[in-house]
């Protein structure tokens, strides 16, 4: 296997790791609610502690792969990500299962922006779409395959098994990166800006308790208040990183209209997934009464739709065109969504087997045509800037889903639970087609 490939396929690991953690973990929310007796909002900092995580840690993530060197950053961020996983199952409060989960993601975030751009740095901009494809592979492949087997698994033995059953991927990718990364000397980069990374991430904390302050304690001028002054930080940020010789984070780069192209579709499509496939957990569980290991299978047919967009993406992308293909993949998505409002009780199967179906391979197709296209457009400094906005953007389009459609649940109001999620699921269909405005006033295609 040559060099490069090794490469890839220590990243590919790693993004695999933070693919199953995210919707493994997922499947086993209903339990920990149970067991911890919470909230659906409170269950969902499980996966938003992880993600500001990686978002903490991953701006930040070159330059200590500058300090410390590629391999032995990796390495050791595999290590702590397998010391955390073993803490998080072994975590008697919702707290201190929040708190490891937040760890994990800091560990985690610091391989994936760090393996992305020594990966696209040895494919040319021509092989792009070849790594591209592979990396939407394993984002679509390994969420459809971890619940079901997250299923079973909390069938068999309990919901802590689902944290130690990282533990052989994460110790594996450990190995690789000690043996296969070069120990190339460490690298002087320019010092990152602390200043403006609190920013960001007390932004996107102020942001995400917001929702939680409203769908827990109900408190409206709490959560506007929340709200409100995540707005003004963020914006201040804004203003600050333009007088900035190194910000943080580069949001001009959202001056492509690539990159923003990709960003609308994230938060469209996998994100408004994400929350929809977390309330539809609690749904099929709760009113249909399926376990969770049936209900962790429904996501074999996400992979299955999702998998005929894989194989085509790379052909349909050159020969279709990427308007287009947003265009097909937004609105099969959104069919998909729209029909699980339509699934009332377990003799509607058909119904479930369509929806996920489309559901696959709607966002197969606009999830892996934002991969290709999102960093198509940059090299040098601004390829790895990118990197680290594109992998942070993925991440938080995930918790924001979650908890915007939380919160619109929450705010539905029926005399019947099934009747509030299915038009919770209403509602999201027509959130991931309003997207299409803006895909659709590109000039090019």
């Amino acid at each position: 296997m040559s060099y490069r490939y090794k490469i890839a396929t220590i990243f590919l690991l790693g993004f695999f790791i933070d693919c199953i953690n995210i919707f493994m973990s997922a499947i086993a929310l209903p339990d920990i609610a149970q067991v911890f007796s919470t909230s659906q909002s409170m269950v969902a900092w499980v996966a938003n502690g992880y993600i500001l995580g990686l978002v903490l840690i991953m701006p930040i993530s070159l330059w200590l792969a500058g300090r410390f060197g590629n391999q032995k950053l990796l390495c050791f961020s595999m290590l702590l990500f397998s010391i955390s996983a073993l803490l998080c199952g072994l975590s008697d409060s919702i707290y201190s299962l929040i708190f490891w989960r937040f760890i994990q993601g800091i560990s985690g975030g610091l391989l994936i922006p760090v393996g992305q751009a020594l990966v696209f740095a040895l494919f040319p901009n021509k092989e792009r779409h070849r790594i591209s494809t592979m990396i939407m592979t394993v984002a679509l492949i390994a969420p459809a395959f971890s619940p079901a087997l997250g299923g079973m698994i909390i069938d068999s033995l309990s919901w802590r098994w689902v944290f130690y059953a990282n533990l052989p991927f994460s110790l594996l990718a450990a190995a690789l990166a000690w043996l296969w990364i070069n120990n190339s000397e460490r690298q002087r980069r320019e010092k990152p800006d602390v200043f403006g990374l609190l920013l960001v991430t007390v932004s996107l904390l102020l942001l995400l308790l917001s929702f939680s302050l409203y769908n827990d304690y109900h408190n409206l001028s709490l959560a506007i208040g929340s709200l409100f002054f995540s707005a003004i930080i963020f914006a201040f940020y804004i203003k600050y990183a333009q007088k900035c010789a190194a910000p943080i984070l580069n949001f001009q780069l959202l001056r492509n209209s690539n990159l923003r192209n990709a960003f609308i579709v994230y938060y469209a499509v996998p994100g408004v997934f994400t929350g929809v496939n977390l309330l539809n957990i609690f749904n099929l569980q709760t009113n249909l009464h399926f376990n969770a290991g049936q209900t962790g299978m429904f996501m074999l047919l996400y992979a299955a739709g999702a998998l005929v967009s894989m194989v085509s993406g790379g052909y349909l992308y050159h020969h279709i065109g990427k308007k287009r293909l947003f265009f097909i993949g937004i609105l099969l998505h959104s069919i998909g969504i729209a029909l699980l409002f339509t699934v009332s009780s377990r003799i509607d199967l058909i119904q479930l087997i369509i929806a996920y179906l489309l559901m696959g391979a709607g966002g197969g197709i606009a999830a892996n045509t934002a991969q290709i296209s999102s960093l198509l457009d940059f090299s040098g400094k601004d390829l790895l800037q990118g990197s680290v906005l594109w992998n942070i953007n993925r991440q938080v389009a995930f918790s924001v889903g979650t908890v915007v459609l939380i919160s619109i649940f929450s705010l539905v109001s029926t005399q019947s639970d099934l009747l509030r999620y299915q038009y919770t699921f209403f509602i999201a269909a027509i959130l991931s087609l309003l997207s299409l405005i803006f895909i659709l006033r590109e000039k090019s295609a």
